[in-house]
C-alpha cells in the first residue's frame, strides 16, 4: 500500500484555523468538529484497526462520518456500506473486499468472519492524544447503484474524491452544508468532504428521517448550501417546511435536472444561484452547470482542464484523476477503457449548441423495437405548470413487448380534473413521437424513491 497522497481527514481538521465554530449535526446528536478532531468513538481500538480492510456498517450516518475521519490514513481499506445493502449481501461483499475488521453502531452485523476484529462505535467521544500515524493512502470502497444482486464496488482514493473541492476563501463565513443524500453514497460523501475540507459545518439527515423534519432542522441550523437529487427537491418543495430554509446556494445532481425543476427552484428561492452537477460513483465529479439551463454547453467537451469528456455512440465518456481506480474483484471486469475513459452509460443528445441528457442506456423502454428513454417523456410532462413530478415506466404488453405509462404528482393534491390530463397528453403528442406518448396516465399522491434519492423505476 502506498503512503498517503494527502493529509488524512483528521490531520486536516486538526490543522484547521477555524475549527472552534464548526459542527456535525445529526438527527439526535450535535458534535463540535474540535471535539471530533481530538476524540474517538472506537473505544480504544483505533490502533488495532491500523492496516486492516474495514467494513463500515452503520445505522446512523453520523457514525459513518465519525468513522471515516478516524480511519482515513489508518486503515488500509474502508468499505462504506450504503443503507440499503442487505444483510444477505454482506458475506459476499466482505469476501470480495478482503475484509478483516468490522466497525458498526447498534446491533452486531449478521456477518461471520474468522479471526476478524469487530469494533462497536459509541458516544460520547473519548479524548484521543496522539492518534496512530497516517501511514496509508486508504482505499475508499464504495458501492455502485446496482439494480439486482450485490452491486459492484469501486476503489477511490481521498485525492480523487476531493479533486473538485476548492479551498475555502479567506475571510468568508464558514458555510453550513446540508444534503438530502445519504453520506454513505457518492453524492452525500462529496458534501461531507466539502464541509470537512472547505472549513464548514454539515447537517446530516438521520436514518429514515421524514423530509419535513429534516427541512426544519436545516432551517434551525442555518443551512447556507443545500444539495440533493431533482427528486429530493421536488419532494421538498411539496412541504410547507421548505419555507424554513433560506439557502444561499442550491445544487442538484444524481438525476437529470430538467428545466421544470430548475425553474421551480428559481421561483421558490429568488436570487439564489441554482447549480446542477454531473457525477457518478465510477466517473467521479465531472462538471457543474450554473447558467440555469438544463443540459450542458457542447463546449464542455473541448475544454482543457482536470476533466476530459467526449460522446461516443450517444454515451457520455469521462476521463480524469477523479475517477475510481478499479472495481473490487476480478469478476467485475475493467472500470475504464484502454484509453482511460469511463463509459458512463448516460445518454446525451446534441440540440443546437447544448447537450441534453436523455436517460440511461440500460433504462430504455422497448416499444416494438423502438427505444424510449423515460426521462425524456418525464421532461415533457413536468413542463405543465400543474405538475410537481412524474414517473414514466414500461408496462408489459403482449403485442409490442412494452407500452409507456405515466404516474403524475400535481402541485395541488386532489387537482385531478380531466382538463389537466388532456393538456398533458396534448403536450406529449405535440413534442414526442407517437410510440413515446404514454398509453395511460394517472394521478398519484406520491412517488416511491430509492435509498439514493432517485425515482424508483420498475417495469409495471
Amino acid at each position: 500500500m502506498s503512503p498517503p497522497d494527502r493529509p488524512s481527514l483528521r490531520a486536516t481538521l486538526r490543522a484547521s484555523p477555524r475549527l472552534s465554530d464548526r459542527w456535525l449535526w445529526g438527527r439526535d446528536e450535535a458534535l463540535a468538529l474540535a471535539e471530533i478532531a481530538h476524540g474517538s468513538c472506537l473505544g480504544g481500538h483505533l490502533e488495532q484497526l491500523a492496516g486492516r480492510s474495514v467494513l463500515l456498517r452503520t445505522g446512523d450516518p453520523l457514525f459513518a462520518a465519525l468513522a471515516l475521519i478516524e480511519l482515513d490514513g489508518v486503515a488500509r481499506r474502508i468499505v462504506l456500506c450504503p443503507p440499503d445493502l442487505t444483510d444477505a449481501d454482506l458475506p459476499l461483499a466482505a469476501e470480495t473486499a478482503g475484509v478483516d475488521a468490522v466497525v458498526f453502531d447498534g446491533a452486531l452485523p449478521a456477518l461471520r468472519l474468522t479471526d476478524a476484529l469487530f469494533v462497536a462505535m459509541r458516544l460520547p467521544l473519548t479524548p484521543l492524544g496522539n492518534p496512530p500515524v497516517a501511514a496509508f493512502a486508504t482505499e475508499w470502497v464504495m458501492f455502485t447503484s446496482g439494480t439486482s444482486g450485490v452491486p459492484k464496488m469501486v476503489i477511490h482514493r481521498l485525492a480523487g474524491l476531493t479533486g473538485a473541492i476548492k479551498p475555502a476563501a479567506t475571510g468568508d463565513a464558514p458555510p453550513v452544508w446540508g444534503t438530502f443524500y445519504d453520506i454513505r453514497r457518492y453524492g452525500g460523501l462529496q458534501i461531507l468532504l466539502r464541509a470537512l475540507l472547505g472549513e464548514g459545518s454539515l447537517v446530516i439527515a438521520g436514518p429514515r428521517e421524514p423530509i419535513a423534519d429534516f427541512l426544519q432542522r436545516l432551517g434551525h441550523c442555518g443551512v447556507t448550501h443545500l444539495t440533493g437529487t431533482p427528486s429530493h427537491w421536488r419532494q421538498a418543495l411539496l412541504r410547507p417546511a421548505a419555507r424554513a430554509i433560506a439557502p444561499a446556494y442550491v445544487r442538484l445532481s444524481g438525476e437529470i435536472a430538467d428545466q421544470a425543476v430548475l425553474d421551480s427552484l428559481k421561483e421558490f428561492f429568488p436570487g439564489v444561484p441554482i447549480g446542477h452537477a454531473y457525477a457518478s460513483t465510477e466517473a467521479g465529479v465531472g462538471f457543474e452547470v450554473n447558467d440555469g439551463l438544463e443540459g450542458f454547453p457542447a463546449a464542455f467537451l473541448g475544454r482543457v482542464g482536470d476533466v476530459e469528456m467526449r460522446v461516443e455512440d450517444g454515451s457520455l465518456r469521462v476521463r480524469s484523476a477523479r475517477t475510481a481506480g478499479a472495481y473490487v474483484g476480478d469478476a467485475a471486469g475493467p472500470l475504464v477503457g484502454d484509453d482511460g475513459f469511463v463509459d458512463t452509460g448516460d445518454m446525451v443528445e446534441l440540440r443546437g449548441d447544448r447537450y441534453h441528457f436523455v436517460g440511461r442506456r440500460n433504462g430504455v423502454i422497448n416499444v416494438g423495437g423502438l427505444k424510449v428513454h423515460p426521462e425524456e417523456v418525464e421532461a415533457v410532462i413536468n413542463r405543465h405548470p400543474a405538475v410537481r413530478m412524474s414517473l414514466v415506466r414500461g408496462r408489459r404488453n403482449p403485442i409490442t413487448g412494452a407500452i409507456v405509462v405515466a404516474e403524475v404528482v400535481l402541485h395541488a393534491t386532489g387537482e385531478t380534473n380531466g382538463t389537466i390530463k388532456d393538456e398533458i397528453m396534448a403536450a406529449c403528442r405535440r413534442d414526442l413521437s407517437p410510440f413515446k406518448t404514454p398509453a395511460s396516465l394517472r394521478f398519484v399522491p406520491a412517488l416511491a424513491m430509492t435509498a439514493g434519492g432517485k425515482l424508483e423505476r420498475v417495469v409495471a
